[in-house]
């Protein structure tokens, strides 16, 4: 089971890394990747599609510079935008990258009106709410890589300070991306063994400081750049789901109509991805310092939004009763 068509928005490492990905697992009969640069998308496509014979896929990647190329396009992974630098958070990159998000989504509402958007480019809950203010899209074709990643990294932290397998980890990591994410300590297992029976609360302590600082541990190695082996990974892991519609219930950035008692802004929740997109969004159980975290989070993001002015029209919703999906 495939797409017809997969674009990915933005040449660089995450975007180039993406449909690398999404071409080795084939999960379109074309991969087309869009950058404003003349030369650079085409030029990387031109590569990947050499790798074809030595990689065995079929998948035909393109690069192009205008979004004729992604018409009728299934899924738009986004990663445009400026990248952190040292010493730099995400929210700096705010405005400028809310300019460029602004401006793609224009792009794909016009070429390919029933796409669904995995947003990456950061601050990510943001920009995913520029997108789906922009498009028009309902909530079920907009959604955030976000929880994907950081479980991810949770997850291979645990795995480090344990030396187990990351198979073996199970957790989930709620929120904003960023400083203010929730790991939820309560449902992390290693085969369903709960972490705490594994160590005590200052190392957990370390793990969660560690997860909530994973891209800008990165960020200080590489001085120039930010991650992308393991957002584009996490990126394709969602559009997998969706194209083959294996209902995966993974942790991403979604639009909030009450769930959790927050509406009106994108937060990192435990989503069930398929066919269409998001197919529901479940509520956990928290605990009550975890459900104050998420709170925080959940601030910080409408800070955020509020950040960006009046000028585009974004509006977060405060608080509310919770509601269940």
């Amino acid at each position: 089971m495939s797409a017809n068509k997969i674009t990915v928005v933005g040449a660089g490492h995450v975007g180039a890394t993406c449909a690398q990905r999404l071409a080795e697992r084939e999960l379109a009969r074309e991969v087309v990747l869009i950058d404003i640069v003349e030369g650079i998308p085409q030029g990387k496509g031109l590569d990947q599609w050499e790798s074809a014979p030595i990689e065995g896929f079929d998948s035909h990647v393109t690069g192009a510079n205008d979004y004729e190329a992604a018409a009728d396009s299934d899924i738009f992974i986004v990663t445009a935008g400026i990248a952190r630098k040292p010493g730099m958070s995400r929210d700096d990159l705010l405005k400028t990258n809310a300019g460029i998000v602004e401006s793609v989504s224009k792009e794909i509402a016009r070429v390919a009106p029933d796409s669904i958007v995995i947003m990456v480019s950061n601050p990510l809950d943001v920009m995913a709410y520029v997108a789906m203010q922009t498009t028009g899209f309902p909530r079920e074709r907009v959604i955030g890589m976000a929880g994907v990643l950081d479980t991810a990294r949770y997850r291979s932290f645990i795995a480090l300070e344990l030396g187990v397998s990351v198979e073996d980890i199970q957790a989930l990591v709620l929120g904003g991306h960023g400083d203010t994410m929730v790991p939820l300590v309560s449902y992390t297992t290693i085969s369903g063994i709960p972490l705490t029976q594994f160590i005590g609360p200052e190392r957990i302590e370390a793990l969660l400081e560690r997860t909530r600082k994973g891209g800008a541990e990165i960020v200080g190695h590489l001085k120039t750049g930010s991650a992308y082996y393991a957002p584009s990974a996490a990126a394709v892991q969602m559009a997998e789901a969706i194209v083959k519609d294996k209902r995966r219930i993974l942790p991403c950035a979604a639009y909030l109509e009450g769930e959790y008692g927050h509406e009106g802004i994108f937060l990192g929740v435990p989503c069930q991805l398929g066919e269409g997109g998001l197919q529901r969004i479940i509520e956990v159980e928290l605990t009550e310092s975890e459900a104050e975290a998420l709170a925080s989070s959940a601030k910080a993001v409408r800070d955020s939004i509020g950040a960006l002015g009046t000028g585009r029209h974004l509006r977060a919703e405060g608080p509310s009763t919770p509601r269940r999906v």
